[in-house]
């Protein structure tokens, strides 16, 4: 079927049905930023393939919001099937719900599937079309009706993550949750985002592409734990210290009918924006609204995961030395392309300790290809590298002791003074931020303007976030914390590791990003307060060779000079006498 003959099928059902107007979501039942391929149904009945967006379907229109990450993906992928791309962000552009609001009259009847739409999205779903006095229908799944040849759910293996590399067993983990809801008079936790689960409990899994987790939900009591999954995914070792942790599992189905039976007077922990809405209709106990006690305690890195990402960072400087060693060698010697770059990054990394696959689908985007923030290569799009213009590659790897996420903007040859300006001021946004002193309570809207003043200085600008959490050996993309001008009331606390990647895209022309990871921490105490600053953890040299090195500052300079040196200190005792020498060569102090 063709997109266009997708959403007419749609359409046929939604009249057959009553139903006015069909949201599909990017979500799956654990509102996952990444999803199994079962839950692919905005993908499906679009064809954009990035991982955030919402699409609406009416009887005669039909729209997909994105954010500016995918505006020029999403232009290339909705061309000619009927779908209106609306840009989310830019001024004059309705949100979906104030779309339908223009679109529908009075007393519509408006379907989701209720699975796969979180309590938070069904609030605001309500309030915003309050005035023309909406009916929602949350129980079909349509997109299921006509979607003939679905994938069926992962049924991959569950394993361990031992506490070597965790730093606390999942009992020390469950107490302190315990104590948590403790303080708030909760009889009750109920857990459906799949890191919290695999974080909790000291599980990963391979359900999901790039985040080592499984399907599950979790219901933790005050004296008892039950995980809801696929039981064939454990094997007895599994089990069995699963409930010697005072832990069992049932079937994955049943969780809805064990919520039901909550006594109505006793109280549920819930997070309403990581819940679903079949979840919560299913709750007739009195229901606390409140944030996952795991997201902050996860973001925050105990000594032995800080140590571990540490060493991750090491293992992945060393691939990226022996890859982009490799690149240069044979550049102009035989094709290379897009995916020839792909398949080098994940082959040289998995020749390291602890490797168990990327942390995302790399970006290797040349040319005019990385103007798209996320841009993802396709045997339509896949081109050959020469040796001219700009290369940037995004890229991270999971290993058992930590996640990794690296961005690294390369010239190819030959830069115009405008080239080496934009790389310039992007870097000295990427330094400014790391360079950061901060009082204790910090958020990340307030900071992330050091990333972007240089930029602004010159007029420019990224319409992406400046910095989001990663976990360890999970998600390389976590919460709660951000690096961005919105508003999002969390602290930047110790421990919390971070992404710090401003960027500058030209469209039909570059992309550049520069992107470490860093880490939190103490810096000093004054009677004026507690001051915090970063720690940068990624360990590989940037590309000095494309800088106007007249645009930077002596402080920019030095801190650039002890990097490359702590790169090379670090690196270089486990690397061979060739890649050796071409890191010392990157590495020269400018």
């Amino acid at each position: 079927m063709t997109i266009f003959e997708k959403v007419n099928a749609l359409r046929s059902l939604m009249e057959e049905k009553e139903i006015h107007a069909y949201i599909i979501t990017s979500s799956d039942p654990h509102m996952s930023e990444y999803v199994p391929e079962y839950w692919t149904a905005r993908q499906w009945i679009s064809g954009f393939t990035g991982s955030a967006g919402t699409v609406v379907v009416t009887r005669k229109k039909a729209g997909l919001w994105t954010d500016s990450r995918y505006f020029l993906q999403a232009e290339k992928e909705l061309e000619g099937s009927g779908i209106t791309l609306f840009k989310m962000g830019i001024p004059g552009v309705p949100n979906q719900y104030q779309w339908l609001l223009s679109e529908l009259e009075s007393e519509a009847n408006i379907g989701f599937d209720g699975t796969c739409f979180s309590i938070a999205q069904s609030k605001e779903l309500k309030n915003s079309l309050a005035d023309i006095s909406i009916h929602i229908n949350e129980e079909g799944d349509l997109i299921n009706e006509i979607w003939s040849n679905r994938p069926s759910l992962p049924n991959h293996k569950i394993f361990e993550h031992p506490v070597e590399f965790a730093g606390k067993s999942r009992k020390e983990k469950l107490a302190i949750i315990r104590n948590e809801m403790h303080q708030l008079d909760a009889k009750h936790h109920f857990v459906g985002s799949l890191d919290d689960i695999a974080w909790i409990f000291n599980l990963r899994g391979q359900d999901v592409d790039f985040n080592p987790v499984a399907i599950a939900y979790a219901l933790i009591n005050e004296d008892s734990c039950t995980l809801y999954l696929d039981q064939s995914k454990l094997d007895d070792e599994l089990i069995f210290s699963l409930n010697k942790d005072g832990i069992l599992t049932s079937d994955y189905n049943q969780i809805c009918n064990d919520l039901e039976e909550l006594r109505g007077s006793e109280n549920v922990l819930l997070d309403s924006n990581r819940s679903n809405l079949k979840i919560y209709r299913s709750i007739t106990a009195n229901i606390i609204e409140k944030e996952n006690p795991s997201q902050l305690l996860k973001s925050q890195k105990n000594l032995t995961e800080i140590k571990g990402m540490k060493q991750a960072m090491l293992q992945d400087g060393l691939a990226l030395t022996q890859f982009f060693c490799w690149l240069e060698e044979n550049l102009g010697k035989t094709i290379i392309t897009e995916f020839t770059l792909i398949d080098k990054l994940r082959e040289f990394r998995s020749r390291q300790k602890h490797f168990m696959g990327e942390s995302f689908g790399s970006i290797v985007a040349y040319k005019a290809h990385g103007a798209s923030p996320h841009y993802s290569t396709t045997t339509e799009t896949d081109c050959e590298i020469k040796a001219e213009g700009i290369l940037l590659i995004d890229s991270g790897g999971q290993y058992m002791n930590g996640t990794t996420d690296i961005t690294r903007t390369t010239a190819l040859g030959e830069l115009s003074p405008e080239d080496k300006m934009d790389f310039t001021l992007v870097l000295k946004g990427m330094i400014q931020m790391t360079l950061a002193v901060f009082p204790k309570g910090t958020r990340g809207c307030n900071i992330d303007i050091l990333a972007r003043q240089a930029l602004w200085m010159y007029g420019k600008n990224y319409g992406h976030g400046t910095g989001h959490g990663v976990g360890c050996f999970l998600n390389v993309h976590e919460g709660p914390q951000s690096i961005r001008q919105e508003l999002k009331d969390q602290a930047i606390l110790p421990g919390m590791i971070s992404s710090n990647e401003p960027g500058f895209y030209k469209e039909g022309a570059y992309g550049i990003r520069h992107e470490n990871l860093i880490l939190c921490k103490e810096k000093l105490t004054t009677k004026y307060g507690e001051f915090l600053e970063f720690d940068t953890l990624t360990l590989f040299p940037f590309d000095t060779k494309a800088l106007d090195i007249n645009l930077l500052s002596e402080i920019e300079k030095s801190w650039l000079n002890h990097y490359h040196q702590k790169v090379y200190d670090s690196l270089a005792p486990q690397l061979d006498e060739k890649h050796k020498a071409w890191l010392k060569n990157k590495t020269q102090a400018i």
